[in-house]
């Protein structure tokens, strides 16, 4: 294929799915304009809807401890949001989730804002030899996404605290201003799915994993929002939400620091994103970042074309984050350059639940045309 870039953002022919309108412009800024946008409200709108929430939140929460639960990573999407929370006046449990690959920054980052909050934080610290087997079954396994045994056990963690603690909101940092545009097809399937991943262990993986805690598809699209009445809700796409604007503010209340990059606040991420998925995939995560903030306006295309510009891993630097990953799973230069250059494998070439999410999507739907309204499940 002829390589060609979005005459709009800067996704490219990298995106196996990719394509183009006869002006240039691809799917994504399609998608974003005709779908994605229509769930986004930075406006008089979203301020009238986060109001409604937020009382919902309030009256659900009564006589509880703890009217909804967030989890907080360090990076600036999830710090942000704690500190909105804090203005709007609700009481989360914060949960941090330390899958063992947490850096300096972002320990600090949790720290400054848990005391200026005043929050309550319950740390999960994932059992290293879980996670690390975990891991390593992954990189055997050649799957794009590599970040599923981390992003599992976070959200899993947050599911499952909410239930122990009687809270039936979740509040996420996730939000279309910074993430509107996806590459799918890089990384296929749902971090949820745990049919997946216990696949993928049972074949690739050394030991059984003794407090690794997954969610079940019954917990996750049944359990937690039918009968639980659970609900998932993402503030930032209700306010106007702007990511410098985000960071200045975190910096001058809480001498936030920045990690150079999306996701930094992992080093496994860093060098999964930064160096893993480029050289075996060929997949730039700066690409659809960079295209997510000139969709929503708070980048131009010149902009994101001169951020690519740069090199995406400073020499010296990536050959310290790679001793420090190599050292922390026990492995050799030699043994990760091999799960470089080993073979590729998708996440349909696992058992899934895939089966099952489109059987629940066709009893959703036969149930929403005899209701008349909407069935609220996790999509």
């Amino acid at each position: 294929m002829i390589s060609q870039t979005c005459t709009r953002c800067v996704m490219d022919t990298s995106d196996p799915r990719i394509s183009f309108a006869s002006d240039g412009v691809c799917n994504h800024c399609l998608e974003f304009e005709e779908k994605t946008r229509k769930n986004w409200f930075p406006n008089a709108e979203g301020e009238a809807r986060l109001r409604q929430m937020l009382d919902q939140i309030r009256v659900c929460g009564r006589g509880k401890q703890y009217d909804c639960i967030i989890g907080l990573s360090g990076g600036i999407d999830s710090s942000y949001m704690a500190l909105k929370v804090r203005d709007w006046g609700l009481r989360p449990l914060v949960v941090h989730v330390d899958a063992g690959w947490n850096s300096e920054l972002a320990v600090g980052n949790i720290e400054k804002i848990v005391k200026h909050c005043n929050y309550d934080l319950h740390t999960h610290t994932v059992d290293w030899e879980d996670m690390r087997d975990l891991q390593l079954a992954y990189l055997r396994a050649g799957i794009s996404n590599q970040d599923v045994p981390q992003d599992h056990i976070f959200f899993s963690s947050l599911y499952h605290f909410a239930i122990d603690n009687n809270i039936q909101f979740i509040l996420s940092g996730g939000n279309i201003a910074t993430e509107g545009i996806l590459a799918k097809s890089w990384h296929e399937g749902s971090a949820m799915d745990a049919i997946n991943l216990k696949a993928i262990h049972r074949r690739f993986g050394e030991r059984a994993l003794h407090s690794y805690k997954t969610i079940s598809f019954f917990e996750y699209y049944i359990q937690y929002p039918l009968l639980k009445k659970m609900r998932t809700f993402r503030p930032l796409n209700f306010i106007p939400y702007n990511k410098k604007m985000a960071m200045d503010q975190l910096h001058a209340t809480i001498d936030w620091r920045d990690y150079g990059r999306k996701h930094g606040e992992s080093l496994f991420t860093k060098v999964f994103q930064n160096d893993y998925l480029v050289r075996k995939y060929g997949y730039d995560k700066r690409r659809p970042h960079l295209s997510s903030l000139i969709v929503s306006g708070q980048m131009t295309r010149d902009e994101a074309l001169e951020e690519l510009a740069r090199p995406l891993y400073d020499p010296e630097e990536r050959e310290i984050d790679l001793d420090y990953f190599c050292k922390k799973l026990r492995i050799t230069r030699t043994d990760y350059e091999a799960f470089i250059d080993g073979f590729k494998s998708r996440y349909h070439d696992y058992p899934n639940w895939e089966v099952k999410y489109r059987l629940l999507k066709k009893v959703q739907s036969a149930i929403e045309c005899v209701c008349g309204k909407r069935v609220n499940v996790y999509s």
